[in-house]
């Protein structure tokens, strides 16, 4: 056999034998592939090329490992991002019933307010009225019910007032919510957008 025969053979051997390296690399980067996606561990370049032990410039360079890891990386993506979506769905349900609550309480709160009132202004009208007929133990019962019926317009005022605060403060923070979703929403619809 001649010297570039043999030369040529050695040459088809290397070639040979650095595609079947090359395969195997690109077999354990989709294997380290199955074990992240099974761990639900973040997907990267770092932590693939790690599990898989070729270099980050492997699965850079060799265009199947690229395409596998990119493939990886955006359904990644999108599992993190659906979890935050399902996330921020729980968290501004919270604060919606929050609302609702604080909404109830106000409105019980008003009509409590209301009544009060109203009861006040029936007993002021007894007083009125019989005031000459009534002793002075009398006199002094009603003006102790009516002091407490005035503490206590007071005490729900001041829970009004406070429940007001709180409706604000829900309202608020759904409005924050609602932008929040709509920006993920945004992200969601032009992934392309995203650095």
């Amino acid at each position: 056999m001649s010297a570039s025969a043999r030369s040529s053979a050695r040459t088809a051997a290397a070639v040979a034998a650095r595609r079947h390296r090359s395969q195997a690399a690109v077999q354990r980067v989709q294997d380290a592939l199955a074990v992240l996606r099974r761990e639900k561990a973040r997907v990267t370049v770092a932590a693939v090329a790690r599990r898989a032990n070729v270099s980050r410039t492997f699965v850079y360079d060799n265009p199947q490992a690229r395409a596998a890891v990119a493939a990886a990386v955006a359904d990644d993506d999108q599992r993190h991002t659906l979890s935050r979506l399902a996330q921020d769905d729980a968290r501004q349900a919270v604060w919606r019933e929050r609302a609702l609550n604080a909404e109830d309480a106000l409105k019980s709160g008003y009509t409590e307010i209301a009544r009060q009132r109203t009861r006040i202004g029936e007993l002021l009208g007894q007083i009125r009225d019989l005031q000459a007929e009534w002793d002075d133990e009398t006199i002094a019962r009603i003006t102790t019910e009516n002091t407490t019926l005035k503490q206590r317009v007071r005490q729900l005022t001041i829970e009004n007032r406070t429940l007001e605060e709180r409706l604000t403060a829900a309202r608020s923070t759904l409005r924050f919510q609602d932008r929040r979703i709509a920006d993920l929403e945004s992200r969601i619809a032009n992934p392309a957008g995203r650095t």
